[in-house]
């Protein structure tokens, strides 16, 4: 299973102060509850498949590729223009030198090296057994 996230952000770790969440109207409270629950749900299905695989002694049939430290426009879900594209492409092409975990030190792009093998291999595998 190759999971593929869109990207979170780190928005999280900032802090307010009482005098600010004070002027917070209750579409301000919402949004950030949304994000909270967006985020947490990205995580929670992740560490539930995760523990599954590894139940089963599979783990290496299991990939999430994702950016957990989005920022500026590369956050923005509508901004098509060409300099954000280039900075959502440099994105990922730092992630694919980022290692899977800190439990792994496997970079991305070797895990989807290795992920693509091993589906390459399955097809062939598929397609010699279907031929007898």
């Amino acid at each position: 299973l190759l999971s593929l996230g869109t990207g979170t952000t780190s928005e999280f770790d900032k802090t307010y102060t009482a005098e600010e969440t004070a002027k917070w109207g209750a579409i301000q409270w919402m949004l950030v509850i949304q994000r909270m629950t967006d985020a947490a749900s990205s995580y929670m299905t992740d560490y539930y498949l995760s523990t599954v695989f590894q139940a089963q002694n599979s783990q290496k049939n299991y990939l999430r590729v994702q950016e957990n430290a989005l920022t500026g426009t590369t956050t923005e879900m509508d901004d098509a223009s060409e300099a954000n594209m280039e900075s959502l492409v440099q994105v990922g092409e730092n992630l694919l030198k980022n290692p899977v975990s800190k439990d792994n030190p496997e970079t991305y792009e070797e895990a989807l090296k290795r992920f693509a093998k091993l589906l390459s291999d399955r097809k062939k595998l598929r397609a010699n057994k279907a031929s007898y």
